[in-house]
């Protein structure tokens, strides 16, 4: 049990948000309950008092929050693309949020990356529609990881992406052509960003966390840069009335994703000067950042976990690619 915590604490997450990432579905649900020393049915009830509730965001596109990564829906006449699918557990919760705002026949699942709270649903959700994803998400998803001693078992079958893409497609439905890009090295290596254009949406996944210090998966070819270049891209390529799914957070504006990205670069350029000076990590962190950025270590990520992500990315081999 030390060592699932050791893992949590070495990935900037609660216990509770490691294992459901690791293993994700019932097995997390129970592992979870014996690791915080309860039952197993208290972690299930985590699952179910969550509430999946919907909300329009514009033309035929939605969000679902529930537990996890944000939803993106499109639904209409041509049926409904769900882009990520959250926990197993919620599928039947995120099929009444479905229902309540009268989408169709689902038509196809995207995956805007491969951790276990964007893609826990895929086995549910697979035997629906196709799921369609970057393809080093499939890569992920059909092996085992190991990290820290732990080890995630590979999807079932069932639930890998079917159409994969190396830098882009695009979909057909609903009025939009859904323009789906790859960002390489940002979150993950594997991360995609849906634009909605007719309908002046875009969809971030994890490559923005509203009004929070990101979780950047260094381990999963993941970089602060590569991350930092892929919004500066998108809002290159938005125009001002256009918003934002998060893959964490609230739906914002443009200007919220301008924030994000100048603190991406502001605290990235506190963090290098010191290298440069020849900072240590530990004096970084006794060093901390600016006041301005203290608002965004009030998420699961804190302020000392930030300034180790920003290091190891700064100062990992090929940095300067990332």
């Amino acid at each position: 049990m030390d060592r699932i915590d050791e893992s949590a604490s070495r990935h900037g997450r609660t216990t509770s948000e490691w294992t459901a990432h690791a293993f994700p579905g019932f097995v997390a649900a129970i592992l979870v309950g014996l690791i915080c020393g309860g039952p197993a049915v208290a972690q299930q009830s985590r699952f179910d008092t969550v509430q999946v509730r919907p909300e329009h965001v514009a033309g035929p596109v939605w969000v679902l929050y529930g537990s996890g990564g944000n939803i993106g829906v499109t639904m209409g006449e041509d049926g409904t693309l769900v882009i990520d699918d959250e926990f197993a557990p919620l599928s039947p919760k995120i099929h009444a949020a479905l229902d309540s705002i009268g989408a169709g026949r689902l038509r196809l699942v995207l995956n805007t990356h491969y951790h276990g709270d964007h893609t826990g649903g895929n086995p549910e959700f697979g035997k629906e529609a196709p799921i369609v994803a970057q393809k080093n998400v499939r890569l992920r998803l059909a092996r085992p990881v190991v990290r820290g001693g732990d080890t995630t078992p590979p999807m079932a079958r069932v639930g890998l992406p079917l159409v994969t893409f190396a830098d882009s497609l695009s979909l057909h439905m609903n009025g939009d052509e859904i323009r789906v890009v790859h960002y390489p090295h940002g979150h993950t290596d594997g991360d995609a960003v849906v634009y909605f254009p007719d309908s002046h949406v875009v969809h971030m996944g994890d490559d923005y966390f509203d009004g929070m210090f990101p979780f950047v998966d260094l381990d999963a070819g993941g970089s602060v840069q590569g991350m930092a270049r892929a919004v500066e891209a998108v809002l290159a390529r938005i125009p001002d009335d256009t918003r934002v799914i998060p893959g964490h957070g609230k739906v914002s504006g443009v200007e919220g994703l301008r924030a994000f990205h100048r603190m991406l670069v502001g605290t990235m350029a506190v963090v290098r000067a010191g290298m440069k000076a020849g900072k240590s990590l530990d004096e970084l962190k006794a060093d901390g950042l600016p006041d301005e950025w203290a608002p965004w270590g009030k998420g699961f990520i804190g302020p000392d976990r930030w300034i180790e992500t920003l290091y190891r990315s700064l100062s990992s081999p090929g940095s300067k690619d990332r």
